[in-house]
């Protein structure tokens, strides 16, 4: 396989997970007993731009399809992250009436609906026909496609040029990263700025992240690869900031390289560039031996769960999300070690996972339950989901979270 940016031979592996399914292909009861496709799950690194990067990917259109499951607004405390920027960067910007919004994977609205509050023009790009429906509910207008350079001149020619363009934990999900972000540089004004949030590679090392690795991300992103990728692709990097969401996230603020001075920098982006290179982003040293910490992750999980099984104790879990698929795949767990999932998002309910065929329940199955131990499985929103549970289903549950290390809580 050669490099998605810079066509380099890939042979140096990160991580290699076997196969699996698509992360957000949950099964109708109907399609129960057809066929799954599973996908090689392997991750490697190029040791010239240092992009880290999922082997052969299932088409976009395939995981992108009409019924993608993943609606942002589900969950309250990403919502209320959302608000924070918009009444950040507006501050920030200097957004009003005269400017123009656009976000990319702008989903059902979620962030948008702020900036329309603030009676900003905006703009979403969305792909998927279910999510858009909703966003366009909330009156956001919404271009149904998927965002790539001759799109984004489509909309310059009609006078869609942005001042700020967003995009929150869709820079990983793109195969062709190239033409993704020569997107950016044609759409942005002189002046404009573009966004982009992101899991962050050095905290997916860290703490073992690596659940975040499915299909859908196709790159896992520091700063050592990314100022060489905005570069090449005519952007520049001048400030970021670091975010809690997803387990640790970098923001990263930008402009058209043709109009942004390269020595135009932030300390706090200088400082996080000197960091990655005294941890040695830059030599394969740092991004090997990865695995060994995987598969202590899930051996420990798995002792726990077999233990559990042998003294009756039931086990369910909290969250159909996509990580929680590569853990549960990855280690082979099925329905008899986790009796089924619950989740509030009702494109979900009454499906199955894909690859464990576990089937997934509304919430209030717990009481009913009254399961032993819950493992979340979108561990980062641990918070928000133990107080929900204990508040409205089920207070005598105890919570499991199996990364970086399983806690009991």
């Amino acid at each position: 396989m050669e490099c998605r940016h810079c066509g380099h031979n890939l042979v140096h592996s990160f991580a290699d997970l076997g196969s699996a399914p698509p992360s957000n292909s949950y099964l109708s009861e109907e399609r129960l007993n057809d066929a799954e496709t599973w996908y090689r799950l392997n991750v490697l690194v190029c040791d010239k731009c240092w992009l880290v990067q999922t082997d052969d990917y299932v088409a976009s259109e395939e995981m992108f399809s009409d019924d993608y499951a993943y609606y942002s607004s589900f969950s309250s405390s990403w919502v209320n992250h959302a608000k924070n920027y918009v009444d950040l960067i507006v501050q920030k910007l200097g957004l009003n009436e005269n400017s123009n919004v656009v976000e990319i994977a702008a989903n059902d609205g979620y962030l948008l609906q702020f900036v329309k509050g603030k009676n900003i023009p905006c703009y979403g790009i969305e792909p998927t026909t279910g999510t858009a429906n909703e966003a366009k509910k909330r009156g956001i207008e919404i271009v149904e496609n998927f965002f790539t350079e001759k799109l984004a001149y489509e909309l310059v020619a009609n006078e869609k040029s942005a001042d700020l363009i967003i995009a929150n934990n869709v820079l990983a999900h793109v195969p062709d990263i190239n033409d993704f972000l020569k997107a950016f540089k044609a759409l942005l004004k002189p002046n404009g700025t573009a966004t982009f949030e992101f899991p962050y590679l050095v905290n997916l090392v860290d703490n073992i992240q690596f659940d975040t690795i499915y299909h859908e991300h196709f790159s896992y992103l520091s700063l050592t690869s990314l100022t060489i990728i905005f570069k090449n692709n005519g952007l520049h990097i001048y400030d970021i900031e670091y975010l809690s969401t997803h387990g640790g996230s970098l923001r990263v603020y930008a402009k058209n390289q043709k109009y942004s001075k390269s020595n135009n920098e932030s300390l706090l982006l200088r400082t996080a560039k000197e960091n990655e290179t005294n941890l040695g982003l830059n030599d394969l040293n740092y991004y090997f031996g990865f695995i060994k910490k995987i598969e202590k992750v899930k051996n420990n999980l798995l002792k726990f769960l077999i233990n559990a099984k042998e003294n009756k104790e039931k086990v369910i879990g909290y969250g159909a999300a996509a990580k929680g698929n590569t853990l549960i795949n990855y280690s082979g767990i099925k329905s008899d070690l986790i009796k089924f999932i619950v989740d509030k998002n009702p494109n979900k309910q009454n499906k199955f996972m894909p690859g464990s065929k576990i089937p997934i329940l509304h919430p209030s199955s717990i009481t009913e339950y009254k399961p032993d131990y819950i493992l979340i499985l979108p561990w980062n929103l641990s918070d928000e989901i133990i107080n929900e549970v204990k508040s409205e289903y089920y207070s005598e549950a105890k919570f499991i979270t199996a990364i970086p290390e399983l806690i009991i809580k």
